[in-house]
């Protein structure tokens, strides 16, 4: 059997790489001495993936909102029982979740991996689904649209996307709609699972105190194909590079208003290491602008604008790409404008060099905690693998960030034309 090693001697890190015939990628990382092990079996297929070409075919597809979420919850369920209480038997914990970009089936354990690993394997690659199941699943998925329909913090996260983006479904519920859930049948759930969970479009991650020999062999033996797919073409509305609203509001039952604030960014269209350095110089640039040690965080914060529930991210996939932040405000639109206020002065006095270096610093100390999680490793992992790339990318990069680029990103990325605000609040 072959596979690679992949070493950073400077970090005292390594993984594992096996690439199975089929093209399925499974990926171990040693962490000598763990007692969890945790393990995910992943497909590149999300919420964002509604409109696609079949390979082999010439015309799209077009599914509705929320299938890939629904198929998740189908694929445990099986002829002979439920998956969820086949893993409780082995004493693991199972998850899955569907995100924009990625549908991911995990398990945590402490013993019997071996087993619990060939569960995951084997449940993903079978699933069963008949009519009578998917009409009744469509009555447990709408009761969590219902719940979250009526969760502020959910509602003002998507009113944002809503407001930056025009048509990219990235603006859409991971779950879908009542309305759009109705429209899914068995047919079009084995339709979306044979066109997006063929191995080539998937990966494995193992992380903890495990013997990657013997990994691989388990993926070989279980893997059911050896033939490679086609590339599946997946097909977006054109956006332009302006945001759909400025402003939205909902008024819901909150004690305080919540808001959130983003910034639109079309330089999405990045390979390789570019990605990583671009999200760092994005994150660091959030945290000069406004995080905890910033003076406009501290002003916000004393005059009670803003609090503890404040916080700072930053997207960026192969189709979209947006800056976001916001928390509890008892005026957001205050907020709004004292940020818009700090961002042009600060492009006309320049970024501050050595802020720079500090957030820099601690932005890779924290970075290299995040190695002593095996969550954070995996989930890391994952997302980063279908860009390309690898977590332990992020170590060269921050080695060799400048500050000349973070001051080129920040004129680019903070343009004020490509900001909008999500507020909720009371009547």
């Amino acid at each position: 059997m072959n596979f690679d090693t992949i070493e950073y001697k400077k970090y005292n890190e390594l993984f594992y790489r096996y690439e199975h015939p089929s093209g399925l990628n499974c990926i171990v990382i040693p962490k000598k001495g763990y007692y969890k092990k945790y393990a995910t079996f992943s497909t590149q297929y999300g919420s964002v993936d509604n409109e696609f070409i079949i390979p082999g075919e010439n015309e799209p597809t077009k599914v509705p909102d929320g299938i890939a979420h629904f198929l998740e919850h189908k694929l445990f369920d099986q002829k002979d029982g439920s998956v969820m209480d086949k893993f409780a038997a082995l004493g693991s914990k199972p998850n899955a979740f569907t995100s924009f970009n990625q549908t991911v089936y995990l398990f945590s354990c402490t013993d019997l991996f071996s087993e619990n690993f060939k569960l995951l394997l084997n449940f993903v690659q079978n699933p069963y689904i008949t009519d009578e199941s998917v009409e009744r699943e469509k009555k447990i998925i709408g009761q969590e649209i219902n719940m979250y329909r009526d969760d502020p913090g959910w509602r003002v996260n998507f009113n944002l996307l809503k407001a930056i983006y025009k048509h990219h479904p990235v603006r859409y519920d991971i779950a879908g709609t009542i309305d759009s859930i109705s429209e899914i049948t068995k047919e079009t759930l084995y339709q979306c699972y044979k066109t997006f969970y063929h191995p080539s479009n998937m990966m494995i991650t193992v992380v903890g105190d495990v013997d990657h020999i013997k990994v691989f062999e388990q993926v070989e033996n279980c893997i059911q194909t050896t033939e490679k797919a086609p590339e599946i073409k997946r097909i977006f509305p054109k956006e332009s590079s302006d945001i759909n609203k400025s402003y939205i509001e909902q008024n819901m039952p909150v004690s305080t208003p919540i808001f959130y604030m983003g910034f639109k960014d079309s330089n999405f269209d990045l390979e390789g290491a570019e990605i990583l350095r671009y999200e760092i110089a994005i994150k660091l640039l959030l945290s000069m602008l406004m995080g905890k040690s910033s003076r406009l965080y501290e002003e916000l914060y004393d005059k009670g604008l803003i609090n503890s529930s404040f916080e700072m991210d930053f997207s960026l996939e192969k189709s979209y790409a947006y800056s976001m932040f916001g928390g509890e405000s008892v005026n957001p639109e205050e907020v709004q404008d004292r940020i818009t206020k700090e961002i042009k002065l600060l492009k006309k006095q320049g970024l501050d060099q050595e802020t720079f270096n500090r957030l820099l610093n601690a932005s890779k100390g924290r970075f290299l905690r995040q190695l002593n999680s095996l969550e954070n490793i995996s989930r890391s992992f994952i997302n980063l693998y279908f860009k390309g790339v690898t977590m332990f990318d992020y170590l060269e990069v921050y080695d060799k960030m400048k500050f000349d680029y973070i001051t080129d990103v920040f004129d680019s990325h903070f343009d004020i034309k490509h900001m909008a605000l999500s507020v909720v609040k009371q009547k």
